[in-house]
């Protein structure tokens, strides 16, 4: 059934928390993982927890429970993108905390796997109250966030992510407990994810299937990327920016989502039609959990402390911690698509596989389909 799994996530932001639902039914149909709880965190939280509950149930995940963590550090409503599948539910579960609990109570020992793919608010939450069933269930913690560099320190320490930044006292709460309780974690950094950026062509391809999901990320994916546009230019300590490191400022968003420098004239609306690179961050801390994927397609740098090893994959933007791109994106693209297909009674498109344009790939769509079923 592959390895038990929770997760915890911040779905409707943007767009790559539900393309790593669209991977987790992936590697669920291949036995490679075993989804047992999403919590979805970040106020308007129970809205975040029926975007979910529609994902995983048109993704052919519907036995899979859903529970509502907490506002994630915000200290008002976020968005939350709409979905013609997003439903509430009588089945959602109002403390997603106790919804871990119940499956790490009923787990076998050292056997699961959380990853975080939000503010670490809820996990820093559940180590501080169920101290016990960390020790003693909880296989390693991945977590899409980012760290000091590890030679710096004796320890590892949270950067600036983003999902740090959400509720550093949080972040900063979980890396010291994980390492003196001595619980594995596997950090995924922002340089990964622009290791292997996608272009918005691949959307194209998935909405073509018809799925609902893969409909609505291509249409939300504009909308979100128009939406960080009108954060970034403004002033560092706006509060409309919403916890957005200082960092990711107008040139850091031409340099990342378009690779140009930064015009003297910039666009005052939209910037969709400029935008080259998509970065698929939460997908990659799913894909990593899988101990085939991780040796095969990510160099891992450790920190060993206590005795016990703490993996950092992308430590800056020289080492991102990708073996291959070209591979990587290969066999991503070819997950999603799996998953948005075998989750349709019938299959509709015959497509031949584009090139990516960021390295040599040649393949073709139904070899990335064949591959992966």
């Amino acid at each position: 059934m592959g390895t038990p799994v929770i997760v915890f996530t911040d779905i409707g932001r943007d767009v790559d928390d539900e393309m790593a639902l669209v991977l987790l039914s992936a590697l669920r149909k291949k036995h490679l993982l075993n989804p047992k709880a999403v919590i979805a965190t970040l106020s308007p939280e129970k809205d975040r927890a029926n975007l979910a509950r529609g994902s995983l149930d048109v993704l052919g995940m519907a036995d899979v429970p859903v529970g509502i963590g907490g506002s994630g550090g915000a200290a008002k409503d976020l968005e939350v993108y709409k979905a013609v599948h997003s439903r509430s539910s009588e089945t959602i579960e109002d403390c997603g905390i106790n919804l871990a609990c119940n499956v790490l109570r009923k787990a076998k020992p050292n056997s699961v796997q959380i990853i975080c793919l939000a503010s670490l608010s809820d996990l820093a939450v559940l180590i501080k109250d169920h101290e016990e069933l960390i020790i003693s269930k909880v296989k390693e913690v991945v977590v899409m966030g980012g760290v000091l560099p590890i030679d710096s320190h004796d320890k590892l320490l949270p950067d600036t992510a983003y999902n740090n930044n959400c509720d550093m006292e949080a972040a900063k709460f979980v890396y010291e407990s994980c390492q003196k309780l001595r619980v594995p974690t596997v950090t995924l950094s922002r340089w990964t994810a622009y290791g292997c950026p996608v272009r918005p062509e691949l959307l194209d391809e998935l909405a073509r299937t018809e799925h609902m999901v893969a409909t609505n990320i291509r249409k939300k994916s504009k909308e979100s990327i128009d939406q960080l546009w009108k954060k970034v230019v403004l002033p560092p300590n706006d509060p409309g920016r919403e916890k957005l490191p200082s960092r990711c400022d107008a040139k850091w968003f031409y340099q990342t989502f378009i690779g140009e420098e930064l015009p003297t004239e910039v666009p005052k609306t939209s910037v969709w039609s400029q935008v080259q690179k998509l970065n698929m961050y939460d997908p990659l801390a799913v894909l990593i959990c899988v101990s085939s994927y991780r040796s095969s397609h990510f160099r891992c740098r450790e920190k060993v402390v206590k005795g016990v090893s703490h993996l950092v994959v992308g430590v800056c933007e020289q080492e991102n911690g990708i073996r291959n791109r070209a591979a990587l994106f290969d066999e991503y693209s070819a997950l999603f698509l799996y998953a948005m297909q075998a989750t349709l009674h019938e299959p509709k498109i015959h497509l031949n596989y584009k090139n990516n344009n960021f390295d040599e790939v040649t393949s073709k769509r139904s070899a990335l389909v064949n591959r992966a079923a």
